[in-house]
């Protein structure tokens, strides 16, 4: 097995595991889009002369076999390979022989893993703001279905004044849109072409076409100069990882909401019987355990971007294999906001809020902020004198839950 680095020397076997560490699982996640830059690449230097028309064809097609032959499942990247740039050009190298060898010529495996994972982060940003949509989507049908039931607004975790389900489900649904369109926007960092930058340097004497290979794939602009790419490792990836970790936070702030209104103490929401677990030992519990851990889940998002903006922190300009360490944490972080998004999707269409309890809830005590603007306006008086009118009429609700007398009754 011939990597690309080979120099004909051993290589301690410890050694190779423990720097290719997760590439050769995680690199299987990029292989279609290293075909895809490849084969960009290979029309780039027909184009330019390097390449004859034969080699052109052959090339391109071998490309398209190889991964459609791994789409199947029928190779993958393995330790002997190192990375998915070695696989792809070894099975190049079996099926054609030298032209296969040629595919490499203006570019450097940082170049080429950087096209790769811009271009699956594209579409990967896109994937989750379709998630995050439909997750929105799932609130509207809530408040289409019982936006109209009133329900207690709280401040201090302590019952405010009355709102509705639909305005409820709305917040989330706005802001988790908001969220999306974050992500699109984070998108920008990642639509600049690095193809051609090779090592970080260029490509001495070789006359190479950037703008054509960033047509091909997509790109929106060529990134430049070429010495500014690897400088920018880890600021496309920070850059999504922010904005899936907000996504995140506002799945777990509507999971936790929904954990708290699905207590025996609130019994707001009935939690569809599909999405909840029961107990190894108390028999007549239904557990939201599909919240809990969509809340708990905000961290992994949180924590993924704090290990890559680590990794790049303080290093010095070029490339250093540091900068491989950035994959894990972007496919996880990335997955784990994917996820929730996903699942609670699937649950907001089986809850229920439950009107009895809910009206039960929105007690005389709630109206209080309602009646001092109702007396501010109608009899025209400041609206502090309006307010201390309202707390002597309005009982006061006090911090355990139960309806007291005004403070001037307190003890």
């Amino acid at each position: 097995m011939t990597r690309l680095w080979d120099r004909g020397e051993p290589l301690d076997p410890a050694v190779l595991s423990y720097t290719a560490g997760d590439d050769v699982r995680l690199d299987d996640r990029l292989v279609a889009h290293d075909v895809k830059a490849s084969a960009a690449h290979v029309v780039m230097l027909h184009a330019m002369g390097h390449l004859g028309d034969e080699d052109r064809d052959r090339l391109v097609e071998a490309l398209g076999e190889i991964g459609a032959a791994h789409a199947r499942g029928e190779w993958h990247v393995t330790l002997e390979d190192e990375d998915a740039h070695t696989a792809l050009e070894n099975r190049l190298t079996e099926r054609l022989g030298e032209a296969g060898r040629r595919i490499h010529l203006g570019r450097s495996r940082n170049d080429q893993i950087l096209a790769a994972l811009r271009l699956w982060l594209k579409d990967e940003i896109e994937r989750l703001a379709a998630e995050a949509d439909a997750s929105a989507s799932a609130l509207d049908a809530v408040a289409a279905r019982q936006g109209d039931l009133e329900m207690p607004g709280y401040t201090h975790m302590q019952r405010a004044m009355p709102t509705t389900v639909g305005l409820w489900a709305a917040a989330f649904a706005a802001e988790i849109r908001d969220d999306a369109a974050g992500l699109r926007a984070a998108a920008r960092r990642a639509d600049k072409n690095p193809l051609g930058s090779a090592a970080g340097y260029g490509v001495p004497v070789l006359r190479v076409d950037r703008s054509l290979t960033a047509r091909a794939l997509g790109f929106g602009s060529v990134h430049e100069p070429v010495t500014a790419v690897q400088l920018s490792r880890g600021k496309a990836e920070a850059t999504a990882l922010f904005e899936a970790a907000l996504l995140a936070q506002d799945l777990g702030r509507l999971a936790a909401d929904l954990t708290l209104y699905s207590t025996s103490e609130f019994g707001f929401v009935r939690l569809p019987a599909a999405a909840t677990t029961g107990s190894s030992m108390l028999p007549q519990k239904r557990n939201p355990d599909v919240f809990e851990i969509a809340r708990g889940r905000t961290a992994e998002a949180m924590a993924a971007l704090q290990e890559v903006m680590g990794v790049t922190m303080k290093l010095t300009s070029g490339y250093h294999r540091d900068l491989q360490l950035i994959k894990k944490p972007l496919f996880r972080g990335l997955d784990s906001v994917r996820e929730s998004a996903r699942v609670l999707t699937r649950v907001l269409a089986g809850i229920e809020f439950d009107a009895a309890r809910l009206a039960e809830a929105v007690d005389p005590s709630l109206r209080a902020a309602e009646l001092a603007y109702r007396l501010a306006v109608e009899e025209g008086i400041p609206f502090r004198d309006a307010y201390a009118r309202a707390r002597t009429q309005i009982p006061e609700r006090g911090t355990m839950g139960a309806v007291r007398g005004t403070r001037e009754e307190d003890p």
